[in-house]
């Protein structure tokens, strides 16, 4: 091709010329990309539970489906507040400058340089002297248009495009995963500021129970019913049962806290509103999952995988572009003249235009070095999306299976409570009739205790799996336009082949 070239610039003039280029410019060098084949049993998906689980998609905003106004208040604050997100945007505004930047390589450059400068030139100096005269200094004044426009003979500034493109959707898909992560973290903490509220009122209820029970336990002992023994035992169980609020107190102001930090608000700003809430936010429908082929698609760190990969893709031809001439036409118009009035006389005009070549030719180690590089970056961008699209199937079905078995943990501790709350009152009957120790009194209380204590914890665990679980489905992200493309800049979506 570069033969071919020479002939025609040694054969046609400059309407020719361009003309041949134009054509020549048609050609775009490196592999073609195509969409990678998303992984073979994608869907459905495997556990999910028809009695708490469809197969729907899940909503765009899936905290609504808790129908709660201050979970929706503070999503909606952390969305647009949170300084993770700023971030993210900031690193998508910086993407989108540079394929600004590297589009502008499509249009000619263009430089003007003028000044001025007062002395003695010594051609100047020569021209006087052989004249008869006598140097003199003097200002000379210069001013300059320089114009280039690189010919894309071998497409290596759209394949530059190309690549900038794909970076910045690649950022688009990273700002949305920080706001599913936000989202699905606000969430927790919110979840958790309640559940903690939920197991506090259980351990004060608790307390309540024991200290009653030791109440009476002392009463009895004065009026000789019991032994001192089992006065200080039920005090030591009011004490074990009192020294587990401080921590679930601690616990939860920690949750107050991670909440306003997701906010971007300092401790002493934090929302005092959500600690009103004492009991887990509860879901009053079949939880959303849909299948794996559209969890693939909705998932931003799936997208922002294959992104990187069509941009992977595509320096490889910008490195390949390097083995092959690069051809630019450059002009200058300007004037050098004593007087700034005579810069735009004939005397001081100067101007000229041209065709330039440039190639790295016979050796070509380094250029065809940066094409190996490229194409070991572009297999490193495909084993990662393939490793994405395996962590998001991975990630989904294991949120599917803790979710379920937290459910069936769940159950089964009702039953337990049940059966303990039950024994407790008989216990309790038994006791004050003086048919049952006090010590069988205890263990039934402590029984109930655990009972009590397990049933809030399950709660909270149920909620942030249910977080956990919405998280691994992608959502709590607005759909965004992607970014405009011309039609001649559109990738031909592909795998390296």
């Amino acid at each position: 091709m570069s033969g071919g070239t020479h002939v025609i610039l040694r054969a046609v003039g400059a309407a020719g010329v361009l003309a041949a280029l134009e054509a020549l410019g048609a050609c775009t060098v490196g592999p073609r990309y195509r969409p990678p084949v998303l992984a073979e049993g994608a869907a459905p998906l495997l556990t999910v539970l028809p009695t708490v689980e469809s197969r729907a998609e899940p909503p765009e905003h899936w905290w609504r489906l808790y129908h709660d106004p201050e979970l929706d208040q503070l999503l909606q604050e952390a969305l647009s507040a949170n300084s993770d997100l700023k971030v993210a945007e900031a690193n998508l505004a910086a993407a989108r400058s540079v394929l600004e930047a590297v589009k502008g390589r499509r249009l000619p450059q263009t430089a003007i340089e003028a000044g001025g400068v007062y002395g003695r030139d010594p051609t100047t100096n020569e021209i006087l002297e052989l004249n008869g005269h006598r140097p003199e200094s003097t200002w000379i004044f210069d001013a300059v248009l320089d114009v280039s426009y690189e010919v894309d003979l071998f497409g290596q500034i759209r394949r530059s495009v190309e690549a900038s493109l794909a970076d910045t959707e690649a950022e688009l898909a990273a700002r949305d995963a920080v706001k599913i992560t936000v989202a699905a973290e606000t969430a927790r903490a919110y979840a958790q500021l309640c559940t903690l509220g939920e197991q506090l009122a259980v351990a004060r209820h608790s307390l309540a129970v024991v200290s009653q029970e030791a109440e009476i336990t002392r009463q009895r002992h004065a009026a000789g019913g019991t032994s001192q023994f089992d006065v200080v035992r039920a005090q030591a169980l009011v004490a074990q049962v009192r020294a587990n609020i401080p921590l679930l107190e601690g616990q939860r102001t920690a949750a107050l806290f991670e909440l306003a930090a997701l906010l971007d608000r300092t401790p002493s700003q934090a929302p005092a509103a959500a600690k009103a809430c004492v009991s887990a936010p509860q879901l009053d429908a079949l939880i959303p999952v849909g299948d794996g082929v559209m969890l693939l698609k909705r998932r931003p760190d799936v997208r922002q995988a294959e992104r990187r990969l069509a941009a992977a893709t595509a320096r490889i031809g910008v490195a390949t572009a390097d083995l092959y001439p690069r051809i630019s036409l450059t002009g200058f118009f300007g004037g050098v003249s004593a007087t700034v009035p005579a810069l735009a006389t004939n005397d001081g005009r100067a101007w000229g235009i041209g065709p330039r070549i440039s190639w790295s030719f016979p050796n070509q180690a380094a250029p065809r070095a940066r094409v190996r590089q490229a194409q070991a970056n572009a297999a490193a961008a495909l084993a990662s999306f393939d490793g994405t699209v395996l962590r998001a199937l991975k990630e989904t079905e294991q949120s599917l299976a803790a979710y379920g078995a937290e459910l069936a943990r769940r159950e089964a501790l009702a039953e337990a409570h049940d059966q303990a709350q039950k024994a407790f009152a008989l216990a309790d009957d038994q006791y004050r009739a003086g048919a049952l120790p006090q010590l069988d009194l205890l263990s039934s209380e402590q029984t109930l205790i655990a009972a009590d204590a397990s049933i809030a914890a399950s709660d909270a665990a149920l909620v942030q799996d249910q977080i956990g679980l919405f998280k691994a489905l992608g959502g709590g992200w607005r759909s965004t336009p992607a970014v405009a493309r011309s039609p001649a800049e559109s990738p031909t979506s592909s795998r390296p082949q």
